[in-house]
């Protein structure tokens, strides 16, 4: 069975196509600068990578030029071939606590849920639609970042604000990568042959979260009511004193949406190094003596650390701790730091295992008190594995 998974941004569209049950990668791409000038997609096939430029004034041409890609390709002949589509939702809020079949009404509120994720939930109904008009016959799946964290309990998701706030304008912690936490999770749980563990995710990237998981459930995530709370991150300050937005208003005579730009866009990783927000170019930085790169990585590597504590507190130890996403995955540096302030759990690096880029392994000594591994996170099967599902139901 053919299933693709689909990742639609403001201006992008990511795909995945797999053989369901199988978990064969069949194609995979990414249509990029959608209603802007030079666009352009890339296709992954058979171990080749190809690049061209298109005319891609909205998202409609996009799916059309990614169906005539798979017959082109010759991973499809027909389009009743496509059975599934399974697409990456940011923010489902509390109304979705699993993966659902998408009908009008889920449509809708997916469409209300936009002014929780501006820039994400309007851009996955643009997909949607755009999907559903090209290739009507399949059954369409949303796949919410946020429903792997329905789990917590209220004292941990509710914000000790007014509680008409939560009840009427749904002021919570919402969470987000709950895809990627869940794959992981689930793939430490086989790895260390427990089911019935506790575990840590870190999420690294560009974005970030930490993730405390107990049996397999959310029990906290480290990103709340959007997703620049937690940790630092590429561009997002991650959790500060909320009294500065309005000491800063005064100041600056920034409006609200202007100030909300600055700590969602040029803070973070880019506002203390004054670099970049990429953490490879940190990286750089450190080698060449730039004393603001080294301050920006010791604040990251710091705040990861807190949060791996607070959570091994309140898991009660942990059976395993995990390091994903671009620089959870990438980052040998970081991983070493990180894992060396955690020495007081009896934790202890391994460093020529640590010595890996993008690769399954375990990183820390036979006697570390918990393990660590790299695991590379995979989102997209995740949401084919939801939707074959459905399809099954």
């Amino acid at each position: 069975m053919k299933i693709l998974s689909v990742n639609a941004g403001s201006s992008s569209l990511k795909f995945q196509m797999y053989e369901m049950p199988e978990e064969k990668v069949l194609i995979s791409g990414v249509f990029e600068r959608i209603g802007i000038n030079n666009s352009l997609y890339t296709i992954k096939f058979n171990g080749e990578k190809i690049s061209k430029n298109a005319d891609l004034p909205s998202h409609k041409e996009a799916v059309k030029i990614l169906v005539d890609e798979l017959i082109n390709y010759k991973v499809i002949h027909s389009l009743n071939e496509i059975k599934g589509i399974g697409h990456r939702i940011v923010q489902g809020a509390d109304k979705f606590e699993r993966s659902v079949v998408i009908d009008e009404e889920v449509t809708k509120t997916i469409s209300e849920l936009s002014s929780l994720a501006p820039l994400h939930n309007p851009a996955a109904v643009i997909g949607i639609k755009a999907f559903k008009e090209i290739i009507p016959e399949a059954l369409a799946v949303a796949v919410f970042d946020t429903s792997f964290h329905q789990t917590m309990s209220e004292e941990t998701y509710l914000y000790a604000l007014p509680y008409n706030w939560y009840t009427d304008y749904q002021v919570r912690k919402y969470g987000a990568h709950g895809t990627s936490h869940k794959y992981v999770a689930n793939r430490l749980s086989e790895i260390i042959n427990k089911k019935d563990c506790k575990v840590i995710v870190c999420h690294l990237g560009n974005g970030g979260s930490i993730t405390a998981v107990r049996n397999g459930k959310c029990v906290d995530t480290s990103m709340g009511f959007t997703p620049n709370a937690g940790i630092i991150m590429g561009t997002r300050c991650g959790d500060i004193d909320v009294s500065i937005v309005p000491y800063m208003m005064k100041k600056t005579n920034l409006t609200a949406e202007q100030l909300d730009n600055v700590i969602n866009k040029q803070s973070g990783l880019l506002g203390i190094s004054g670099v970049s927000s990429d953490s490879r170019d940190i990286e750089d930085g450190i080698k060449q003596g730039n004393e603001r790169c080294i301050l920006a990585q010791k604040m990251f590597i710091r705040k990861v650390v807190d949060y791996i504590a607070k959570y091994y507190v309140l898991l009660n130890g942990a059976d395993a701790i995990a390091f994903t996403a671009g620089i959870g995955e990438n980052s040998i540096d970081i991983r070493k730091e990180i894992i060396e302030k955690l020495a007081v759990l009896g934790i202890k690096l391994d460093v020529e295992k640590n010595n890996v880029r993008g690769k399954e392994q375990l990183i820390t000594t036979a006697d570390s008190k918990v393990p660590c591994y790299v695991i590379p996170t995979d989102e997209e099967v995740m949401i084919a594995r939801d939707t074959y599902e459905l399809i099954g139901k």
